[in-house]
């Protein structure tokens, strides 16, 4: 059977298409080939994630470069594919499938001196075959595309792909080389007892969003919440040299306490304005290596982090109320930047077998 290559490429090969863009891009290009005017396209996906409610992607043909635009949860519904695609020229656009929810792809024809405001009726039923073969392989696309929102809503963009990826399986993992940041809210109990429980958990997402914010703005990762404390890691990408990676996954993790610093002075700031007690915490950074991946029961896995530079920064979080500092640094991380610090001493800490340089910031 003769197919067209769209339509060929559509039934045989599309579901496997790697990323939505690629998908688009690929579709787009065949259809060019096939002699369609097409100016641009754009495909548009719903995402189960707690922020994002739609993301689009946005194919330029005389380019071939593929943007992408997300829509929040928060704000007012757009149509940022439509929108798009009308300013390139006339529009086709279809719903693939029954539900509010699903996939939408669409085209922008090329304009013509003539004011066309439409696609010509055989185009127009050139797309509605498109739409029609492409419904099978973009439920596969937005299928995966859910579950990897899903995943990194819950595991963080780096584990998330590990996981997906295959790394499945009870006790296997890695081990990398990473900057590590430990945190929690001080008296966090006390005021626990005193706060209604609705106002609590809006208290532990404004602490978590100042903290993990500043964590992924800086290139972190967030592995775990554990009641009001969180552990993140910075991880030493591959560089030129070692040592290289090493400082920037420190510097990194330093601008993301900076950060974090700023931003809960800010939200005491707003707090004392309601008439409500300030948040103070403690948090600490240290350097090394890490097994990262699968630990947990037979039936139920955490992809985290473990091995003894875990627990030192823990411990080493410990001791930010003894010493009324809010911020500690290790000396494997002071040794791997240039930043001014402020040297505390060694300080021995518990379950830890050789004492650890502490240092602090100059402001705090």
């Amino acid at each position: 059977m003769d197919l067209p290559s769209f339509v060929a490429w559509l039934v045989d090969e599309a579901a496997a298409s790697p990323a939505p863009e690629r998908f688009l891009a690929e579709l787009g290009r065949r259809l060019l080939c096939d002699g369609l005017p097409l100016a641009g396209g754009a495909l548009t996906l719903s995402v189960p994630h707690p922020i994002i409610a739609r993301r689009t992607w946005l194919w330029r043909a005389e380019t071939g470069a593929v943007i992408e635009a997300l829509a929040f949860a928060v704000a007012p519904p757009v149509e940022a594919g439509r929108e798009w695609l009308a300013g390139l020229g006339p529009v086709w656009e279809d719903g693939i499938g029954t539900s509010p929810e699903s996939p939408l792809l669409g085209w922008a024809g090329i304009a013509n001196g003539a004011g066309r405001d439409a696609f010509d009726p055989a185009d127009a039923d050139r797309l509605r075959e498109v739409a029609r073969f492409a419904a099978a392989p973009l439920a596969a696309l937005a299928a995966r595309e859910a579950r990897a929102a899903l995943l990194e809503a819950y595991l963080g963009r780096r584990s998330a792909a590990r996981v997906q990826a295959g790394a499945l399986a009870r006790g296997t993992g890695e081990t990398i080389r990473a900057a590590l940041l430990c945190a929690d809210l001080r008296d966090f109990t006390a005021l626990s007892e005193v706060t209604e429980p609705h106002a609590m958990i809006a208290t532990l997402d404004a602490w978590f969003d100042r903290v993990a914010g500043a964590v992924h703005a800086f290139g972190g990762e967030v592995l775990k919440f554990i009641g009001d404390g969180v552990l993140a890691i910075f991880p030493v990408a591959a560089a030129p040299g070692k040592a290289q990676g090493d400082r920037d996954a420190c510097e990194a993790a330093l601008r993301a306490i900076a950060a974090s610093r700023a931003g809960m002075a800010h939200l005491d700031q707003v707090r004392r304005a309601q008439g409500l007690a300030p948040l103070p915490f403690g948090a600490a950074l240290h350097f090394g290596e890490i097994l990262w991946g699968n630990i947990g029961a037979a039936d139920r896995l955490d992809f985290t982090a473990i091995g003894p530079a875990v627990n030192l920064v823990s411990r080493l979080e410990g001791l930010c109320k003894p010493l009324g500092r809010s911020v500690l640094i290790s000396g494997a991380v002071a040794a791997n930047t240039s930043a001014p610090l402020v040297p505390l001493g060694e300080h021995a800490l518990r379950g830890i077998a050789d004492p650890c340089a502490v240092f602090t910031l100059p402001e705090d």
